[in-house]
């Protein structure tokens, strides 16, 4: 889900930058922290392009963060995923603490294989860390011709339907589905808002455009810096987002034999030893419709629906990212001059 950080007009403090020229700096701050230069390459490669798909809160908006737990030792840079178990086309693997968009992108790259081979593959990965942008293994698997499914656990950072404290994770969901125009994708969160949606709108000085949380007296609101302040978002679909959050980080923990999200540090400096699972079913065989063909016709389907308001456009999961992804190559990388300048 593209997360509205920046609007079409570039905001006071926002730098436009070419691609290459920000892929460049993440390397070269990615190496002054002691990544090897294959684990550079591809972290900040991984970064880049989430900054370029317009998913700026985790693209170089969380590298801060990130590279401070490199250097706190939570994220080790050249650690890379051993294989614990196996059983037929599921496999087990410990993610040895490494940097966790690498440990991700390897898991569903292992997954995308054995779907290949078997028509689906199963990667349940423990010790790891942030994945940062989801929808990056959902683009993975789809630009691979497979169906991708995957999430991840988080810190306690969502109160449950009926709780005013934390006491579940924000356990984002990815749905892939290839296709030759543009993948279906569906990246959310297990809130109608993420955290740096809210700090976005706050930022811009803007509502939200539905309800997304509750303010400090327990009434739902669309302010978002009420929101922030009781630290209660609202789940997606209410009790529906709840149960969802419990049920994905129940299972990933179980199948990965890593951590839940009740046994995950609360402090976002010391978020470490997260649960994910990553799931492709492709290869020969393993479709009996072609899902490109499917996907066409569902989108015309949907996109024939009557409009709710003069001009507004119907849009599938993922529509949004390519339109946002050929603004910023055409314009340049939107990125925070202050972020910018300390990426050195």
């Amino acid at each position: 889900m593209a997360d509205p950080g920046f609007s079409s007009s570039d905001a006071a403090g926002i730098l436009r930058v070419p691609f290459f020229e920000l892929l460049e700096r993440l390397t070269r701050a990615l190496r002054q922290l002691d990544f090897d230069p294959e684990n550079a390459a591809l972290c900040a490669r991984l970064f880049a392009e989430t900054t370029r798909d317009g998913v700026y809160s985790h693209g170089l908006r969380r590298f801060p963060r990130f590279a401070a737990m490199v250097r706190s030792g939570l994220v080790r840079p050249n650690a890379v995923p051993v294989q614990t178990a196996q059983c037929g086309a599921l496999e087990r693997w410990d993610g040895q603490a490494g940097p966790g968009n690498l440990n991700a992108w390897r898991s569903m790259d292992r997954a995308i294989a054995l779907a290949r081979a078997s028509g689906i593959g199963c990667v349940a990965l423990a010790n790891t860390n942030h994945w940062m942008r989801g929808g990056t293994y959902g683009w993975q698997a789809a630009e691979a011709g497979v169906v991708g499914l995957c999430w991840t656990n988080t810190l306690p950072n969502l109160p449950p339907w009926g709780g005013t404290t934390p006491a579940l994770g924000n356990n984002p969901l990815v749905l892939a589905v290839p296709r030759a125009t543009g993948p279906v994708l569906l990246d959310i969160a297990m809130s109608q808002f993420s955290y740096g949606a809210l700090e976005a709108y706050h930022a811009r000085g803007e509502l939200l455009p539905v309800v997304g949380g509750f303010d400090a007296a327990g009434e739902l609101t669309r302010d978002p810096a009420a929101i922030e302040a009781a630290q209660r978002p609202l789940p997606i679909g209410f009790w529906k987002g709840s149960g969802l959050a419990l049920v994905l980080d129940v299972i990933g923990a179980a199948l990965a034999g890593g951590q839940a999200t009740c046994e995950i540090a609360q402090d976002p400096l010391r978020e470490s030893g997260l649960t994910q699972v990553f799931i492709a079913i492709g290869g020969a065989g393993a479709f009996g419709r072609n899902p490109n063909e499917v996907a066409d016709a569902a989108i015309r389907f949907l996109q024939s629906s009557q409009p709710a308001a003069e001009g507004m456009r119907i849009r599938y999961p993922g529509e949004q990212t390519l339109r946002l992804r050929e603004e910023n190559l055409a314009r340049g990388i939107p990125v925070d001059r202050v972020a910018w300048e300390e990426l050195g």
